[in-house]
């Protein structure tokens, strides 16, 4: 089953990604008052250049199309995020960011990421745990 001891620190260390993450819309970006759906979706647009169709964003985000469209709506008025048909399918929609949105996808992102390098800077001499982190990650990452 595994230690419970392990569990219980990725899941502060998760929790306190979150917490990060909240500072770090504000902070790399003062005014952009994205919530963290938003932030979840403009993360999933930022994945692929080319975007993304609304039900994939709604999947990989869990929860229905209607309410992946009002986020984006909301996104798109802001002037963060276009939606269009899609090229290949006139049913289905495209979510891309704007210049706009990915430059503060970027912002954010380059801000977090200094922030947990400045915290993580202690730890590490020889790379072990670099190495255990990118298997955990990769465990993450994978099938649900």
């Amino acid at each position: 089953m595994g230690d419970p001891s392990v569990a219980e620190s990725l899941e502060r260390i998760i929790f306190a990604g979150v917490a990060l993450t909240t500072v770090a819309i504000s902070a790399a970006r003062p005014g952009i008052d994205l919530t963290f759906p938003q932030w979840r979706v403009v993360v999933i647009l930022g994945d692929r250049r080319q975007g993304a169709r609304i039900s994939e964003v709604a999947q990989r985000v869990g929860v229905t199309i209607p309410a992946t469209s009002r986020q984006l709506r909301r996104l798109e008025r802001r002037g963060l995020v276009t939606v269009s048909p899609d090229e290949r399918d006139r049913r289905a929609a495209v979510a891309r960011l704007t210049p706009d949105g990915q430059a503060a996808r970027d912002a954010i992102v380059a801000y977090r990421k200094a922030r947990i390098m400045e915290l993580a800077a202690p730890f590490d001499a020889d790379g072990r745990l670099a190495h255990e982190l990118s298997l955990i990650a990769d465990a993450f990452e994978g099938p649900s």
